[in-house]
């Protein structure tokens, strides 16, 4: 396997654990972000973190040089939205790439052809509209590196289901990669 095939591996990985970590807590609920390190490095910078990690992960991390943890960041800045929250995070070097889930409400094409210009107007459309779905988008980045989307509908709430891919959400993969300008 090549590196670039490892690291997106990995990524992969994270972010479908940082998914079923977040749909363990349910819908509707807050943006969350998470730094990405790999994690043989903290581990060399904190040792004591190997406390805090379950034999399972540890072997992981063993045994795959781009094993990588997910660390949740609390207490995120205010921000109107989702896209001033991402272009207002900064990373140290020290982290390897960055996640993000947020829950969205998506219309089928035809759906959004007819709605309203009026923002109030738009939003009682959407939360109305019969063929509304809601989802969660899981959104991760490496600094420099590939990126990798998982995608649940809550209307297919179950781990079997969760759509994934490189670029499935290639607005906000856009916006997980500018953190790191």
């Amino acid at each position: 396997m090549t590196n670039e095939e490892a690291a997106r591996a990995a990524l992969a990985d994270a972010v479908k654990e940082i998914e079923h970590h977040v749909a363990a807590a349910g819908w509707d609920g807050p943006v969350r972000v998470f730094a990405l390190v790999r994690t043989q490095h903290a581990l060399q910078a904190e040792p004591g973190l190997a406390s805090q990690l379950t034999p399972e992960v540890l072997a992981a991390a063993t045994g795959d040089a781009w094993h990588l943890t997910s660390v949740e960041q609390e207490d995120l800045p205010a921000a109107p939205d989702l896209e001033s929250l991402l272009a207002g995070l900064s990373w140290p070097d020290a982290v390897d790439g960055m996640a993000v889930t947020v829950e969205r409400v998506v219309l089928p094409p035809a759906a959004e052809a007819d709605m309203p210009e009026d923002p109030d107007a738009a939003l009682e459309y959407l939360l109305q509209h019969p063929e509304r779905e809601d989802v969660r988008l899981a959104v991760g980045a490496l600094r420099d590196g590939p990126s990798w989307c998982a995608v649940r509908a809550r209307a297919h709430d179950t781990d079997d289901q969760v759509g994934q891919g490189p670029d499935l959400v290639p607005g906000l993969v856009a916006a997980v990669r500018s953190t790191f300008d």
